[in-house]
Protein backbone atom coordinates (compact mmCIF):
# COMPACT_ATOMS: atom_id res chain seq x y z
CA UNK A 1 0.00 0.00 0.00
CA UNK A 2 1.20 3.81 -0.09
CA UNK A 3 -1.13 6.60 0.94
CA UNK A 4 -3.38 4.85 3.63
CA UNK A 5 -6.99 5.93 5.09
CA UNK A 6 -8.03 4.59 8.16
CA UNK A 7 -11.49 4.92 8.67
CA UNK A 8 -13.18 4.30 12.63
CA UNK A 9 -16.51 3.23 12.73
CA UNK A 10 -19.04 2.98 15.07
CA UNK A 11 -20.09 -0.08 17.31
CA UNK A 12 -18.35 -2.62 19.54
CA UNK A 13 -14.70 -1.78 20.78
CA UNK A 14 -12.21 -3.25 18.19
CA UNK A 15 -10.56 -6.28 19.72
CA UNK A 16 -6.48 -6.83 19.97
CA UNK A 17 -7.14 -9.24 17.11
CA UNK A 18 -8.10 -6.51 14.70
CA UNK A 19 -5.46 -3.81 15.85
CA UNK A 20 -2.48 -6.19 14.85
CA UNK A 21 -0.53 -5.14 11.65
CA UNK A 22 -2.61 -1.91 11.66
CA UNK A 23 -1.09 1.19 9.90
CA UNK A 24 -0.87 4.54 11.36
CA UNK A 25 -2.72 5.54 8.67
CA UNK A 26 -1.67 8.62 6.57
CA UNK A 27 -5.35 10.33 7.05
CA UNK A 28 -7.64 9.25 9.98
CA UNK A 29 -11.18 9.52 9.79
CA UNK A 30 -13.70 8.57 12.38
CA UNK A 31 -17.28 8.19 11.25
CA UNK A 32 -19.48 8.99 14.52
CA UNK A 33 -19.01 7.26 17.35
CA UNK A 34 -15.94 5.54 15.81
CA UNK A 35 -14.14 9.08 17.14
CA UNK A 36 -14.59 7.34 20.68
CA UNK A 37 -12.50 3.69 19.09
CA UNK A 38 -9.23 6.21 17.33
CA UNK A 39 -8.83 8.38 20.77
CA UNK A 40 -9.14 5.61 22.68
CA UNK A 41 -6.59 3.75 20.36
CA UNK A 42 -4.09 6.56 20.40
CA UNK A 43 -4.79 7.69 17.41
CA UNK A 44 -4.79 11.53 16.10
CA UNK A 45 -8.33 12.24 14.38
CA UNK A 46 -8.23 14.37 10.91
CA UNK A 47 -12.04 14.46 10.35
CA UNK A 48 -15.05 13.39 12.24
CA UNK A 49 -17.77 13.05 9.68
CA UNK A 50 -21.78 11.40 10.32
CA UNK A 51 -24.93 12.90 12.23
CA UNK A 52 -22.98 12.98 15.38
CA UNK A 53 -25.68 11.29 17.44
CA UNK A 54 -23.97 8.94 19.10
CA UNK A 55 -20.23 10.36 19.53
CA UNK A 56 -19.29 12.63 22.87
CA UNK A 57 -20.09 16.17 21.92
CA UNK A 58 -17.29 16.75 24.18
CA UNK A 59 -15.07 14.75 22.84
CA UNK A 60 -16.14 16.13 19.00
CA UNK A 61 -15.05 19.78 20.40
CA UNK A 62 -11.81 18.86 21.73
CA UNK A 63 -10.89 16.98 18.70
CA UNK A 64 -12.00 19.86 16.11
CA UNK A 65 -10.01 22.63 18.85
CA UNK A 66 -6.50 19.67 18.03
CA UNK A 67 -7.00 20.59 14.22
CA UNK A 68 -9.62 17.99 13.07
CA UNK A 69 -12.46 19.03 10.40
CA UNK A 70 -15.67 18.17 10.79
CA UNK A 71 -18.40 17.44 8.89
CA UNK A 72 -22.08 17.43 10.59
CA UNK A 73 -24.66 15.80 8.26
CA UNK A 74 -28.53 16.21 9.28
CA UNK A 75 -30.15 13.07 11.49
CA UNK A 76 -32.32 12.53 8.55
CA UNK A 77 -29.98 11.49 5.68
CA UNK A 78 -29.62 8.83 2.93
CA UNK A 79 -26.26 7.12 3.67
CA UNK A 80 -25.38 5.31 6.99
CA UNK A 81 -21.95 7.35 8.74
CA UNK A 82 -19.40 4.87 7.20
CA UNK A 83 -20.73 5.42 3.99
CA UNK A 84 -20.37 9.36 4.45
CA UNK A 85 -16.67 8.24 5.85
CA UNK A 86 -15.32 6.21 2.57
CA UNK A 87 -16.77 9.00 0.04
CA UNK A 88 -14.76 11.28 2.22
CA UNK A 89 -12.07 9.69 1.77
CA UNK A 90 -12.56 8.94 -1.97
CA UNK A 91 -13.17 12.84 -2.33
CA UNK A 92 -9.50 13.27 -1.16
CA UNK A 93 -7.27 11.39 -3.24
CA UNK A 94 -7.17 8.32 -1.23
CA UNK A 95 -7.42 4.82 -2.63
CA UNK A 96 -6.16 2.48 -0.27
CA UNK A 97 -8.61 2.41 3.01
CA UNK A 98 -8.75 -0.26 6.01
CA UNK A 99 -11.80 0.27 8.35
CA UNK A 100 -12.05 -0.71 11.47
CA UNK A 101 -15.01 -1.34 13.73
CA UNK A 102 -18.55 -1.63 12.79
CA UNK A 103 -19.05 -4.85 14.46
CA UNK A 104 -21.91 -5.24 17.15
CA UNK A 105 -25.01 -3.52 17.86
CA UNK A 106 -27.92 -3.15 15.33
CA UNK A 107 -28.09 -6.12 13.07
CA UNK A 108 -29.51 -3.92 9.57
CA UNK A 109 -26.35 -1.12 10.13
CA UNK A 110 -24.63 -4.23 10.13
CA UNK A 111 -25.55 -6.07 7.45
CA UNK A 112 -25.90 -2.64 5.22
CA UNK A 113 -21.98 -1.83 5.95
CA UNK A 114 -20.48 -4.99 4.88
CA UNK A 115 -22.42 -4.76 1.43
CA UNK A 116 -21.59 -0.94 1.43
CA UNK A 117 -17.61 -1.97 1.46
CA UNK A 118 -18.48 -3.98 -2.02
CA UNK A 119 -21.14 -1.21 -3.15
CA UNK A 120 -20.65 0.68 -6.54
CA UNK A 121 -20.22 4.31 -4.80
CA UNK A 122 -16.74 2.97 -3.15
CA UNK A 123 -15.30 1.01 -6.31
CA UNK A 124 -12.55 3.40 -6.86
CA UNK A 125 -11.26 2.21 -3.24
CA UNK A 126 -9.35 -0.60 -2.23
CA UNK A 127 -10.73 -1.73 0.74
CA UNK A 128 -9.63 -3.62 3.94
CA UNK A 129 -12.29 -4.25 6.82
CA UNK A 130 -11.27 -5.32 10.66
CA UNK A 131 -14.79 -6.22 11.64
CA UNK A 132 -14.95 -8.05 14.88
CA UNK A 133 -12.63 -11.05 15.04
CA UNK A 134 -12.60 -10.87 10.82
CA UNK A 135 -11.19 -9.04 8.24
CA UNK A 136 -12.61 -8.61 5.01
CA UNK A 137 -10.86 -8.20 2.00
CA UNK A 138 -13.40 -6.62 -1.15
CA UNK A 139 -11.93 -8.09 -4.53
CA UNK A 140 -12.80 -6.90 -7.77
CA UNK A 141 -9.34 -8.11 -9.52
CA UNK A 142 -6.34 -9.36 -7.39
CA UNK A 143 -5.68 -9.78 -3.62
CA UNK A 144 -2.97 -11.40 -1.77
CA UNK A 145 -4.12 -13.23 1.85
CA UNK A 146 -1.43 -13.65 4.33
CA UNK A 147 -3.12 -15.48 7.09
CA UNK A 148 -2.00 -19.14 9.48
CA UNK A 149 -1.77 -22.05 7.80
CA UNK A 150 -5.58 -24.16 8.32
CA UNK A 151 -7.07 -20.36 8.83
CA UNK A 152 -10.51 -20.07 7.31
CA UNK A 153 -11.29 -18.07 3.96
CA UNK A 154 -14.78 -17.63 2.77
CA UNK A 155 -15.46 -16.32 -0.78
CA UNK A 156 -19.01 -14.69 -1.24
CA UNK A 157 -20.23 -13.09 -4.25
CA UNK A 158 -21.81 -9.55 -4.10
CA UNK A 159 -24.31 -7.66 -6.23
CA UNK A 160 -24.13 -10.27 -8.44
CA UNK A 161 -22.07 -13.19 -10.03
CA UNK A 162 -18.46 -13.00 -9.52
CA UNK A 163 -16.95 -14.78 -13.28
CA UNK A 164 -13.28 -16.60 -13.41
CA UNK A 165 -12.49 -16.87 -10.01
CA UNK A 166 -9.00 -18.64 -9.72
CA UNK A 167 -7.19 -19.24 -6.16
CA UNK A 168 -3.68 -20.37 -4.93
CA UNK A 169 -2.65 -21.88 -1.98
CA UNK A 170 -6.46 -22.80 -0.57
CA UNK A 171 -7.10 -26.35 -0.12
CA UNK A 172 -10.13 -25.83 -2.15
CA UNK A 173 -8.97 -24.49 -5.13
CA UNK A 174 -11.34 -22.80 -8.06
CA UNK A 175 -10.19 -22.52 -11.78
CA UNK A 176 -11.91 -19.90 -13.54
CA UNK A 177 -15.51 -20.41 -12.02
CA UNK A 178 -18.52 -18.64 -11.12
CA UNK A 179 -19.74 -17.94 -7.81
CA UNK A 180 -23.51 -17.22 -7.77
CA UNK A 181 -24.94 -15.24 -4.46
CA UNK A 182 -26.64 -17.04 -2.42
CA UNK A 183 -24.70 -20.26 -2.93
CA UNK A 184 -22.00 -21.34 -0.14
CA UNK A 185 -19.70 -22.89 -2.39
CA UNK A 186 -17.18 -20.73 -1.52
CA UNK A 187 -17.47 -20.74 2.38
CA UNK A 188 -15.45 -22.19 5.05
CA UNK A 189 -12.15 -22.65 2.11
CA UNK A 190 -8.66 -22.80 4.21
CA UNK A 191 -5.46 -21.59 3.93
CA UNK A 192 -2.79 -24.46 2.85
CA UNK A 193 0.15 -21.57 3.27
CA UNK A 194 0.39 -18.12 5.22
CA UNK A 195 0.38 -16.16 1.41
CA UNK A 196 -2.66 -16.79 -0.73
CA UNK A 197 -4.16 -15.10 -3.67
CA UNK A 198 -7.76 -14.78 -4.88
CA UNK A 199 -7.85 -13.53 -8.62
CA UNK A 200 -11.29 -12.84 -10.81
CA UNK A 201 -12.38 -11.89 -14.15
CA UNK A 202 -15.84 -9.86 -13.42
CA UNK A 203 -17.72 -8.95 -10.45
CA UNK A 204 -16.97 -8.36 -6.73
CA UNK A 205 -16.03 -10.83 -3.90
CA UNK A 206 -16.11 -10.55 -0.47
CA UNK A 207 -13.43 -12.22 1.24
CA UNK A 208 -13.58 -12.95 4.78
CA UNK A 209 -10.86 -14.56 6.85
CA UNK A 210 -12.40 -15.25 10.33
CA UNK A 211 -9.76 -16.05 12.79
CA UNK A 212 -9.43 -18.66 15.30
CA UNK A 213 -10.97 -18.12 18.90
CA UNK A 214 -7.69 -19.00 20.35
CA UNK A 215 -6.22 -16.23 17.98
CA UNK A 216 -8.87 -13.44 18.83
CA UNK A 217 -8.04 -13.52 22.55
Amino acid sequence: MGSVALVFAGGEPPPHSALVDLPRGDFVVAADSGLHHAIALGFDVDLVVGDLDSADPAMVAATAAAGAAVERHPDVKDATDLELALVAVRERGFTDVVVIGGHGGRLDHFLANALLLAAPAVAGLRIEARVGDARLHVVRDVQELHGAVGELCTLLPLGGPAHGVRTENLRFPLSGETLRPGSTRGVSNELISTVARVSLDDGVLLVILPLPRKAAR
